[in-house]
């Protein structure tokens, strides 16, 4: 090309590729940073601020997806992803010899079921308190259900285990004994305490009766590439491992759920750990913008670039086409749900892509911040036999 027409041709035809490349990225959605406007306010306005840093997050695997071919294209790329955003690649490689080992501390006869005390230790520096319900009559294998707790000094609540009648009634009120609700379906129940709390809080949080270690959790954990959620999401696993080889567990019967931070490790765990059959998280899902981006949390909800990835529906949506519930409260003040139900509708379009609209619920209770069992128990049954 030696006239100035060709040359001008070509500069045309590659602005107009250009062109339509770039429209081809807006629309994926998979290519590239957003980019920000030139807009400018008067005077610093800190909501407004997180708002626009918000909207301009790349949300690289935010779905837009919809045959099963793209949907299992976006799954294999997406998951990796999220387990080393949490630390959890790092925990893999660190410990990829490591066998965590576990001893039984005591045992009861409760009547409608055993309560045993364990300690595993799930790094080697980790020993880790756990209670199982075992029903009191097993033949053949059975479900198994983790139900890790929410924030609470009494990291045995789930289990039926108070201090109080004052926590007792309150417990018992809010439905807590998310444990002794699951072995009374007929299930093994393991009720973990959650890392950051009880005998895992740092000796001054411990000596100072603080009722957890998140925020210290996080910051040393940071500074390694780890997150609360990675190393929660670690134990999980590191138990899963423990029932296959010590109960009679029927493999395909693995069942994650808890209230509030223990809804928050149910749904991470689910979306990391495909053994996991159904996931029913009570208390938290909801959209990362209009939860813990803008109203008070603790420290440890937090993962540091979880939206260059995608909002909370997004991460879900690693679950499916595994059953999911999401219980929510209407009257919740911190997981408001008109967000849990515009994180719903997203989430509804990745299970329609994975050709499985109906393994997706949304249960909404009349009260509060709160577990609601009737929202829980009929939705495993639904999908698992004991």
């Amino acid at each position: 090309m030696n006239s100035l027409s060709d040359k001008g041709l070509l500069k045309t035809g590659l602005t107009i590729i250009l062109s339509l490349f770039l429209i081809q990225c807006r629309v994926e959605n998979t290519s590239g940073p957003k980019t920000f406007s030139p807009d400018e306010v008067e005077g610093y306005d800190a909501p407004v601020h997180f708002s626009n840093m918000y909207d301009h997050a790349e949300m690289k695997y935010e779905f837009r997806a919809s045959s099963a071919a793209d949907f299992e294209k976006w799954q294999k790329a997406f998951r990796p992803e999220l387990k080393k955003l949490l630390g959890l690649n790092v925990l893999e490689t660190q410990l990829a010899v490591y066998e965590p080992k576990a001893e039984m501390l005591s045992s009861e006869d409760l009547g409608f079921a055993i309560r045993e005390r364990w300690q595993i230790w799930t790094e080697p520096t980790v020993p880790l308190t756990f209670i199982l319900l075992r029903p009191k009559k097993v033949e053949g294998t059975r479900g198994v259900v983790i139900a890790p707790h929410g924030h609470s000094k009494n990291t045995e609540l789930y289990a039926g285990l108070y201090n109080s009648e004052e926590e007792r009634v309150s417990g018992e009120e809010g439905e807590r004994n998310v444990a002794v609700q699951a072995v009374q379906e007929g299930y093994f129940a393991i009720a973990p305490t959650t890392r950051g709390f009880g005998e895992t809080r740092s000796p001054e949080d411990k000596e100072n009766d603080a009722r957890s270690s998140c925020r210290t959790l996080l910051l040393h954990d940071i500074l390694v590439g780890r997150t609360p959620i990675g190393d929660r999401v670690w134990d999980v696993s590191k138990l899963i491992d423990w029932a296959f080889v010590n109960l009679p567990v029927d493999q395909q019967k693995v069942v994650v759920t808890g209230n509030s931070g223990g809804g928050t490790v149910s749904l991470f765990a689910a979306a990391c750990d495909t053994r996991i059959t159904v996931a029913v998280p009570a208390s938290y899902f909801c959209t990362f913008t209009g939860s813990i981006g803008s109203l008070h949390h603790c420290e440890c909800n937090y993962v540091p670039g979880i939206m260059q990835l995608g909002e909370m529906a997004d991460v879900a949506g690693l679950i499916a086409p595994r059953p999911f519930c999401a219980v929510q409260g209407k009257l919740d003040k911190i997981f408001p749900i008109e967000e849990s139900r515009k994180a719903f509708a997203h989430l509804q379009q990745i299970y329609a892509a994975a050709g499985a609209p109906g393994n997706c619920e949304l249960y909404e209770g009349s009260e509060g911040h709160r577990y609601y069992k009737d929202g829980v128990w009929p939705f495993v049954k639904k999908h698992i036999a004991k």
